[in-house]
Parts: C-alpha cells; structure tokens; sequence
C-alpha cells in the first residue's frame, strides 16, 4: 500500500468489506476500556457501534479501490488518540466538498461533546454498517449525501454532487471527496445552514465558517488533509 502523500482525481470509488483479525485492540484492551471512559464522561453524543476501517487502499487506472474491515468505535478512537500506532490500518471517509456558486467553500465547525469538538471540516464520517450492502461492498456515495443531511440538515434536491472523486491521501487519512454545488452562494447556504443547526434537537455543528481561498485556511483547526485539499484546490480553481 502506497503511504506517499498525494491528491489525485479518479472516475470511480470501489469500495468492499472483508473479515480481518485487528490485534492492536486486543492487546491494548486496557487502554481502549479506560480511553473510551474518558471519552464518553460527561455527553450522551457518543456510542460505541461498529464502524469500517481501511486495511487497504489501491489505484488502478482512474479507479481507487478500497478494502474496509469492521471494528468497534471505542477501538477505533483509542487508535487515534495512541497516536496511530498500527501503521497498516488507515481511516478512510467519504465527503462532501460543499461549496456555494462562488464558488467559496463551507465547512462546518463540530460541536463540543463530539469526538472532534471545534474542529473545522466538511460534513463526514467514519462508514459504518449502514454503508454495507448485503453483497459485501460499501456505498461510499450514499455515506456521503447522508452525512450532509445529517449535519448541515441539506438534501439531495439541495445541491449538485460531481461525478469524479477526489482523493486526498495523507497517512493514515485518505479523504475520498466530492464536489457538492449548491444553487446559491456560500453566504446564502451558510444562512440555511444555520437555520437548520438551530432547529436540531442534538446537532453535530455548532456553526459553519466560509472558506474562499487559502488565506482562510485554520491551521489550528482544520486537520491536515484538509489544508492539503484547500491548497490544492485553489491553486487548480476545481
């Protein structure tokens, strides 16, 4: 498996789920138990169901194929606060890139009691069994839309998605990203937004921010492929 950094474009995203035997968590068990205690004290917007992980990621011509096993949420958040230590596994996420007519971007802003509270990034999340059709293989599109929805509260009829995909690979971080284009500009669809965060019961975001070009990247709050994906989009004007 390729660990270089890189952004590339592809026409299509294969995705499937295979049984795999993860040892990391079984012989950090302890640490996992404790890790997720400190995790989840104090809110209720955490639970520990089953989510997909890549254990492989391969190019082929203008496809990206993709190999995902199962693993409890808990195992998977006590891999990332270790600081990533089993190199041979990667998070691997679909993502709305949405952007208003501006073609300025919007992001949203995590709300605290999350597992990435402040953070700053596009509508996503880990696939998880919802994703997974009964043949095995992983609809990543449709991981994307729902994500959107449930995060920003816009629909399929809101927006257009692009056809093409782009990958963002940066170990252990491979973001397969879309396009999303709304009919109305950044401002209009960050009001929209709001409103819809504000009518949530328990919304995901606390708000949106507006990015326009790299002077707007936070590197404070924004994870680094998705400062990657910003410098290179502005420099390629997608």
């Amino acid at each position: 498996m390729n660990r270089a950094f890189e952004i590339r474009r592809v026409s299509r995203v294969e995705a499937c789920c295979r049984p795999f035997d993860w040892a990391w968590p079984k012989q950090n068990r302890a640490f996992v138990e404790e890790n997720w205690k400190r995790r989840t004290a104090g809110t209720a917007l955490m639970f520990n169901g089953r989510v997909l992980l890549l254990q492989d990621v391969a190019f082929e011509g203008d496809v990206c194929r993709n190999t995902y096993f199962e693993v409890d949420y808990a195992d998977f958040v006590a891999w990332i606060d270790a600081g990533y230590p089993d190199p041979a596994i990667a998070n691997g996420f679909a993502m709305g890139a949405l952007r208003g007519s501006d073609g300025a971007y919007i992001c949203g802003v995590m709300v605290a009691g999350t597992a990435n509270a402040g953070r700053v990034y596009f509508p996503a999340g880990t696939p998880d069994l919802s994703d997974l059709k009964p043949d095995g293989t992983v609809d990543l599109a449709t991981s994307l839309t729902r994500e959107l929805a449930e995060e920003t509260g816009l629909s399929e009829s809101d927006y257009r998605v692009a056809d093409e995909w782009i990958i963002v690979q940066r170990w252990p971080t491979i973001a397969l990203l879309r396009l999303v284009t709304l009919p109305v500009t950044a401002e209009e669809g960050a009001a929209r937004i709001r409103a819809n965060i504000a009518a949530q019961d328990e919304p995901e975001l606390q708000d949106v921010r507006i990015v326009r070009g790299t002077e707007d990247i936070d590197p404070e709050r924004m994870p680094l492929f998705l400062q990657s994906f910003f410098g290179w989009a502005f420099e390629h004007r997608t």
